[in-house]
């Protein structure tokens, strides 16, 4: 199952896409509401998942321009995702991480999901071919 994973992805990239793009909706809207602290990585961790999932639906990701953009949206989204999740294990050797009140919306742990998700939507870019 593992294995023909990327083919199915890649089968319903549209899919895949609209996805992305409602986890940034989502997200934001949780944001500009007030249910979450205004968090500047967080935000731009959304907002580079909702662009490669846009860019993901496009017709043809395997044109240069598409790859250019998505290589350049992931790889700021990743080095904010990565800083925000390094400050997380910072204060995990520090003995100061608290998983707080609302754990589900702890920065460390998002911040990992947002880098996974990422990286999957930059290498489904990458991996598709027209055919």
């Amino acid at each position: 199952m593992l294995d023909n994973l990327p083919e199915i992805l890649l089968r319903h990239r549209r899919i895949v896409g609209v996805v992305a793009i409602a986890i940034a909706i989502l997200t934001w809207t949780v944001d500009l509401t007030g249910l979450v602290y205004e968090c500047p990585y967080c935000r731009s961790q959304r907002t580079v998942i909702g662009l490669l999932g846009l860019l993901l639906m496009l017709p043809n990701p395997a044109h240069w321009l598409v790859r250019y953009l998505s290589a350049v949206f992931a790889v700021f989204g990743l080095s904010v995702g990565a800083t925000q999740h390094f400050r997380g294990w910072g204060r995990i050797m520090g003995g100061e991480f608290e998983w707080g009140d609302q754990w589900y919306v702890n920065p460390w742990m998002l911040s990992g999901f947002a880098l996974f998700i990422i990286v999957g939507l930059l290498l489904l870019i990458w991996s598709w071919r027209p055919g």
